[in-house]
């Protein structure tokens, strides 16, 4: 029998999604005071891979992917993805654009092996985490580059993605390997 053991620590990443440059700058200001220093900043990429984001956000929309300094308990990533749902929720109140979702947060975690991604919505290779938040892993690294699974949507498939998460896992490979309360 395996004997548990803390875990100690991931990297703690979110893609920020929008069509606004604004929005993208608020959403990085806003995770930085709670969750530290950003280590790692991805250039903004053109998001063209699906149009079943337009309805709620619009066209034209960038993706950018931030990482964090501090190490990261993976334990705590359902109360992540509600903090970060209910950042999206404040960027909409303050009603600086049209649309109804200017904003889309997406937080997970990198280790040496995957890409974790935590979502609200249920699926065959989600597992539940508790408070209505789920986690899956999007990308696994194997034969020294990302891999994909059936379910990976169209835009992590991407090379110019893997180039940055492969940044962020040697980052998280250099990293103590303990979280801060």
């Amino acid at each position: 029998m395996g004997q548990a053991s803390e875990h100690g620590g991931v990297l703690l990443i979110s893609a920020v999604f929008s069509r606004y440059e604004e929005a993208l700058d608020w959403a990085k200001q806003r995770m930085g005071r709670e969750w530290g220093p950003v280590a790692l900043e991805s250039e903004r990429f053109e998001f063209e891979e699906t149009e079943y984001y337009e309805p709620s956000m619009g066209a034209g929309l960038k993706k950018q992917f931030l990482a964090f300094e501090r190490p990261f308990d993976p334990g705590k990533m359902a109360e992540v993805k509600l903090l970060t749902n209910g950042w999206e929720d404040e960027y909409a109140s303050l009603g600086r654009h049209p649309e109804a979702r200017p904003l889309n947060l997406d937080p997970g975690y990198i280790t040496a092996a995957k890409l974790v991604l935590a979502s609200t919505k249920d699926y065959t290779h989600r597992i539940y985490l508790g408070q209505g938040v789920f986690a899956e892993i999007t990308l696994f690294f194997q034969r020294k580059q990302w891999q994909v699974g059936p379910w990976t949507f169209p835009d992590y498939r991407r090379a110019d993605y893997h180039a940055f998460f492969t940044e962020c896992r040697d980052y998280f490979r250099r990293l103590p390997r303990t979280t801060e309360e």
